[in-house]
């Protein structure tokens, strides 16, 4: 037992030598990483996507390098310039962005996109990874260092599921996990039984509002799982205030994740939200 705790500790002290470089994407979650990185006493090098990444970033304490989305070469560069070890992916990156050609792909970004034949999320997310690796990079997920932004099992508000709602959820659960497995979406809203909006490329917040135009009050419940062939360590579905807010527009009633595979941006916070506009939050490993 002796010889296993001094492996352990041997193992953190050498894992808290090295840099961690942060590939940091839109949204509070690299900030959050960063602070909590920090405070851990890890050094963090972050390269920032413009047009993405908050500007905020900037006035934490540690080394930026912003990129154009697209620069794989610059970003192997600057993490091997400064001596990175290990690589996290943090926040989205728009996926209009993609779609409008805001890409400003380098040489070595222009061999990867040849290579996959695909500009989908988790297809390029994968790749990206995977070239990294092969760099000598170890990736990791970013949930490591913000373990109370993982979503554990259970409801997590005042109130369950009506029996209604459990009844649009199950179908929202199945039609998640199908347009997920296409590489469509995450986020199912259902109302009556019927699939009221699926998520494409404008996102979670905007598929809410579609929602919530559509139904006229009737209520319905939001599914957001992650998908199938999902990456945990790349890009796991996210939730913060600002959903339940649109959710609460929309007139929408209940909300449901899944166990372990979904980051909550400010969990206290989320859930007195949803306490407050009377919306259940359950999170679910399966349905």
């Amino acid at each position: 037992m002796t010889v296993s705790l001094e492996n352990n500790l041997a193992s953190e002290s050498s894992e808290a030598e090295g840099t961690i470089g942060l590939v940091a994407g839109s949204g509070i979650f690299p900030i959050q990483f960063i602070k909590n990185a920090k405070t851990k006493g890890f050094n963090v090098v972050v390269v920032a996507h413009q047009g993405d990444t908050e500007i905020q970033i900037d006035s934490l304490g540690v080394p930026v390098e912003w990129i154009k989305l697209g620069q794989l070469g610059k970003i192997i560069k600057i993490f091997k310039r400064e001596k990175v070890e290990r690589i996290a992916f943090a926040g989205g990156i728009s996926r209009p962005n993609i779609l409008k050609g805001n890409l400003w792909v380098d040489r070595r970004g222009i061999s990867l996109l040849l290579k996959v034949k695909s500009v989908k999320d988790d297809v390029l997310l994968r790749a990206i990874a995977a070239e990294l690796e092969g760099e000598g990079f170890k990736v990791f997920s970013a949930t490591k260092y913000l373990p109370e932004f993982v979503s554990h099992d259970g409801v997590l508000t005042k109130r369950d599921l009506t029996i209604s709602e459990k009844n649009n959820a199950k179908i929202g659960w199945l039609a998640a996990k199908i347009i997920g497995s296409a590489d469509i979406g995450q986020t199912i809203v259902i109302s009556q039984e019927m699939v009221v909006a699926v998520e494409a490329i404008e996102g979670t917040d905007a598929t809410i509002r579609r929602a919530g135009s559509l139904i006229s009050g009737k209520g319905g419940v939001v599914v957001k799982v992650s998908k199938p062939q999902q990456d945990d360590r790349l890009d796991l579905p996210t939730i913060g205030v600002a959903t339940i807010e649109s959710m609460k527009e929309a007139g929408l009633t209940a909300l449901v994740i899944e166990t372990g595979k979904t980051i909550i941006l400010h969990p206290v916070d989320v859930v007195a939200a949803a306490n407050s506009a009377n919306i259940a939050l359950v999170s679910l490993s399966n349905i």
